[in-house]
């Protein structure tokens, strides 16, 4: 079983995680932030990753520890469901289209952090939401599953529609990147050994 549970409590927040990478894309999701439970709901179904995030943050203040601290969580989930990462794919790619957004998504489950993020979306909020959040949510995630993630946007105008395709786009490339890959028998795919 790839599954994991992250219990996490700051002065800011209080997020209760868990995480199913061989799920079907069922999400219960909590956040205190509309936005941020939409962009969460759809990276478990473009994933089909089980996941169930309830966070009680300090949002009267703004959303950014709340997205911050649940980028870290569920990249606390994702390290502690891959192990030592045997036999997974590693590498995931997404070329995702939404409407005039086109976004391309590429990950390596290295155990090395970096992200470059060139999503640029023009208004600075959705609803509630800084959308300079996405990344700080990508930030967290990457520095607490040590992975490279490249965010690009090739198109886009609509603020919602880049963040949602990149979310989507993240989703989907895990997807692949977290895959058991039958060639591999078992193996960790790298040839260091380890990951």
């Amino acid at each position: 079983m790839r599954c994991a549970r992250i219990t996490r409590k700051t002065a800011e927040t209080d997020i209760d995680l868990s995480l199913d990478l061989d799920g079907t894309g069922r999400a219960e999701i909590d956040t205190g932030s509309g936005f941020l439970d939409h962009m969460l709901t759809l990276f478990a179904r473009h994933g089909h990753f089980d996941l169930t995030v309830k966070c009680a943050g300090d949002i009267h203040v703004d959303e950014h520890h709340t997205t911050e601290d649940i980028g870290i969580a569920l990249g606390n989930a994702f390290g502690e469901a891959l192990g030592d990462k045997r036999g997974i794919s590693r590498y995931g790619s997404m070329l995702l289209p939404m409407d005039e957004a086109l976004i391309l998504c590429a990950v390596d489950l290295s155990g090395r952090t970096m992200l470059r993020y060139t999503l640029s979306p023009p208004s600075p909020k959705v609803g509630t939401f800084d959308t300079e959040l996405g990344e700080e949510f990508f930030w967290g995630f990457c520095r607490s599953c040590p992975m490279t993630i490249h965010l690009r946007q090739l198109d886009g105008t609509n603020s919602h529609h880049i963040l949602e395709a990149g979310f989507k786009a993240f989703g989907r490339a895990m997807r692949q990147a977290v895959s058991i890959d039958p060639e591999e028998g078992g193996r960790i795919p790298s040839t260091k050994g380890a990951l």
